[in-house]
């Protein structure tokens, strides 16, 4: 079981870490060495290295490997690093060993054995743009997933609350789309505040289109008496299971399998809406407004 509080103290560099930024929009190899960069490279004596040596360790491979121009910058060719283990806006800028997911769409079998091996802060590597949705948009949409090359791609998140708990969410980044602790912690705020601010009877409550399910195990952990959980991609209702256990929920919930739209439920109180980015909720919104007394759009 992950000691969560251990975790986040790890986050923390030591007091003998050296920071070193490194220019993002110059030439990598207008910068630094190619041939002092090995996997030990500024490595502090508590494990961890900067973050800006290990990017420039992992563009250095991509560009020997060809993949990216040989004036490759870290701003515009490194691939989107994903850190194992996200604690509120906590952003380390010092790492450690297997504890980086990384994201591009021109990775390949080689790019990754090569990461992964030679790189130690590497735990996986994921081919795929940033600009696409992992996931399922809506019911006439296929399952979309970034491809693992290699490693794993496990994921905890871990929110601070007003109600002074915590929520743990797990993932597999490979079928998920991206979204990091902070940016869930604030939209737990915007739920917090509304239901605070509306007088909200805590009820039943639907949360529409759930995913791992951080906002309606918030609202369980507010107060409402029943949560129906639903989301229309199938690999996302095992991940919720694990998430409700994980956060101590054993009771209290129903969980559906649906496009939203197609949801049958008797009339509830509340009902949650957190659809993907750029997603047309015109009709969403009219079936939510007509199942529950309040709609609140995350």
């Amino acid at each position: 079981m992950l000691d969560i509080d251990e975790k986040i103290k790890s986050l923390n560099e030591c007091e003998n870490c050296v920071d070193v930024q490194i220019k993002k929009f110059s030439p990598l190899r207008d910068l630094i060495n190619f041939d002092d960069y090995d996997g030990e490279y500024m490595r502090c004596q508590c494990g961890r290295r900067p973050l800006d040596v290990v990017m420039s360790h992992i563009l250095k491979i991509m560009i020997e490997c060809e993949m990216v121009p040989e004036k490759a910058t870290l701003r515009r060719n490194s691939p989107v690093p994903l850190s194992d283990f996200y604690y509120s806006s906590l952003n380390p800028q010092f790492i450690q060993k297997d504890t980086l997911i990384l994201l591009h769409e021109d990775f390949t079998p080689e790019v990754a054995s090569k990461l992964i091996n030679e790189v130690p802060e590497v735990k996986c590597v994921l081919k795929g743009s940033p600009r696409n949705v992992a996931g399922q948009i809506d019911k006439d949409s296929p399952i979309a997933h970034f491809e693992i090359l290699e490693g794993d791609d496990t994921q905890v998140n871990v929110m601070r609350t007003l109600l002074d708990e915590k929520i743990i969410l797990v993932k597999n980044q490979s079928k998920h789309h991206i979204e990091v602790a902070m940016t869930t912690e604030e939209k737990l705020l915007r739920l917090h505040n509304y239901l605070k601010n509306n007088g909200i009877k805590k009820g039943v409550a639907v949360d529409g289109m759930c995913g791992l399910g951080a906002l309606g195990i918030y609202l369980l952990k507010y107060g409402f008496e029943r949560v129906l959980f639903n989301d229309i991609n199938p690999e996302m209702i095992g991940a919720l299971k694990n998430n409700l256990e994980i956060n101590g929920i054993d009771d209290g919930f129903e969980i559906h399998n649906q496009a939203f739209e197609d949801l049958d439920v008797e009339h509830v109180d509340l009902c949650v809406i957190d659809a993907f980015p750029g997603v047309d909720i015109e009709e969403i919104t009219k079936k939510a407004e007509e199942i529950a007394d309040n709609v609140v759009i995350i």
